[in-house]
């Protein structure tokens, strides 16, 4: 199929329009996305950190608030519940995220809490108390089933507390009680809320998560992942870089940029292990990415319709003259033999008639001189076997498409009585030995492989196995060529018989380098040669024998 000069320049203005506008187009929205991506990154990264460092120093202050309290009620080892009652009103009004905090004796029962709340009960089978009363207990956020019926609960949903218990000790070192708090979990929703608020200004769904250390469980984020496990590459990778971001998926088969930190504490408060986890969805972080992107497409669509224009003009004025030209090249690529014509007038275009009439008689002789030059390197001329240009050439091709069930073997074979015909009848008639021998090869030749004459009465076959057992198949093939070797020869009236030692090598089960396997061949070859002859011996079998 043809097409007009000014046909095929004006597709080349436009695609080369096209081509610029698009590579530009690509590498500028690759290197944005990237920009793009790894800038909200860190900056959900440094939230994240910033969120579990506000986490960490709001459980240090209570912490220490706890001690204080702690202290104060240590005071002169009086221990008096009411004086006590009146340290815990006390702190729950300053600081209300102290939902319930209560003085027990060493037994367990509640001598002073907070709004009377269980008062007089006993807690000694609590981990709240059996903890406290070994040493400072900072507890996971949890469920108190008991504790939440008793206390306000205006939204409805489900309380959760984080615990805080000490053992409190008089002068004398003896414990006289534990004193214990429960803390609202609602103010971590007041510590998202802080962080996200500035954020969420100039970003769009941004969702705050906080990870559990003991099974990756989700203890605050959106309703439906409240209690559930979730697994993440990045938040293994917070625990050992403190922070860190990625761009994965997540299990509810969404792409989203993702912030980890990780919490590590705050001076003498260790921490509770804490993953804290921003994330956005990538197509919302890619928005304003993406409308460039459409803006660059359209323009780019504009720009390219303006070249087209112009280089149809361009190409139809060019055209002209050449015309003639055209046609006669149209022919001569539709494989008509003629003669490009002389055209006359302008300069250019008689030399140009000259330059094609001379490069396609060129073009001919030597397309001529190669397929000769080509035959006569690749093919041996006694057998008209391949030879071992030819024999590179394959394992080139063969090698490139090499697979986990690609398996090259190499048979090197050796005519047995080859020496005695040609002492017996001479040099001309082991030529025909060949030349025959050659011809039961090529019938037997394998459709995957290739036959080589390397010298003398020498040959190499490689054959490509594909399937699960292809030492059986190289096996079976060579008992082929000696049951087909072994049959007479009639020469000159003279019926010759011959044997076949061969030996096989692998690729790559016995190595990887060609020369290497064919080394190997020849060396199970005289392997056979020394068992008797008129048999098939593989390289894996010398070390057995070794």
């Amino acid at each position: 199929m043809s097409f007009k000069l000014r046909t095929v320049l004006t597709v080349i203005f436009a695609a080369l329009s096209l081509l610029v506008i698009v590579t530009i187009g690509s590498i500028f929205s690759k290197k944005s996305f990237v920009a793009v991506e790894t800038e909200i990154g860190h900056s959900l990264e440094g939230t994240a950190a910033q969120a579990a460092d506000k986490l960490d120093r709001f459980m240090y202050s209570r912490s220490g608030e706890m001690n204080l309290l702690g202290n104060m009620s240590s005071l002169n080892d009086k221990f008096n519940p009411a004086d006590i009652q009146i340290l815990l009103d006390q702190l729950q009004n300053s600081f209300p995220t102290f939902s319930w905090v209560g003085y027990m004796d060493p037994k367990g029962n509640v001598l002073a809490a907070t709004d009377g709340v269980l008062l007089g009960k006993n807690l000694s089978e609590r981990p709240v108390f059996q903890e406290g009363i070994k040493g400072k207990f900072i507890g996971d956020v949890h469920n108190a089933v008991l504790l939440a019926k008793l206390l306000p609960n205006p939204s409805g949903e489900p309380l959760q507390f984080v615990d805080i218990s000490f053992p409190l000790k008089d002068s004398q070192g003896k414990i006289r009680g534990v004193l214990a708090a429960h803390l609202s979990w609602a103010w971590a929703k007041e510590v998202e809320e802080s962080v996200l608020l500035p954020l969420e200004r100039e970003e769009k769904d941004l969702e705050f998560f906080i990870i559990s250390k003991k099974d990756n469980t989700v203890l605050l984020g959106p309703k439906e992942w409240i209690g559930k496990s979730l697994v993440l590459q990045g938040i293994s990778q917070a625990r050992y870089d403190k922070s860190t971001w990625s761009s994965e998926k997540w299990p509810d088969g969404k792409e989203y940029v993702t912030g980890f930190a990780y919490s590590q504490g705050y001076r003498d408060y260790p921490g509770l292990g804490w993953t804290i986890i921003i994330r956005q969805v990538k197509s919302t972080a890619y928005a304003a990415i993406i409308d460039l992107m459409w803006f660059n497409i359209w323009t780019g669509l504009t720009v390219t319709l303006l070249f087209v224009l112009f280089g149809w003009l361009i190409s139809r004025w060019i055209s002209a003259p050449l015309v003639r030209l055209t046609r006669v090249a149209n022919r001569l690529g539709a494989g008509e033999s003629i003669e490009i014509p002389d055209n006359k007038g302008i300069k250019e275009i008689e030399d140009l008639s000259r330059s094609l009439r001379n490069m396609v008689s060129s073009i001919m002789d030597k397309d001529t001189e190669l397929v000769v030059m080509q035959s006569l390197a690749h093919y041996d001329q006694l057998t008209g076997l391949k030879n071992r240009t030819a024999l590179e050439v394959y394992l080139e091709d063969s090698l490139e498409m090499e697979s986990e069930n690609h398996t090259l073997t190499f048979l090197y074979l050796d005519l047995d009585g080859f020496k005695s015909v040609n002492d017996t009848l001479g040099h001309q008639s082991g030529d025909v030995l060949l030349q025959k021998v050659a011809q039961r090869l090529t019938a037997l030749s394998h459709e995957q492989g290739i036959t080589v004459r390397l010298g003398g009465d020498e040959f190499l076959i490689v054959l490509r196995s594909v399937g699960d057992f292809p030492r059986e198949e190289a096996t079976q093939y060579a008992q082929d060529i000696i049951k087909s070797l072994n049959k007479p020869f009639i020469i000159d009236y003279e019926r010759v018989h011959i044997g076949c030692s061969i030996g096989g090598a692998e690729y790559p089960t016995n190595s990887t380098n060609p020369s290497e396997i064919i080394r190997m061949a020849d060396e199970a070859l005289y392997l056979s040669k020394r068992a008797g002859k008129n048999r098939v011996t593989f390289y894996s079998e010398l070390d057995q024998g070794r």
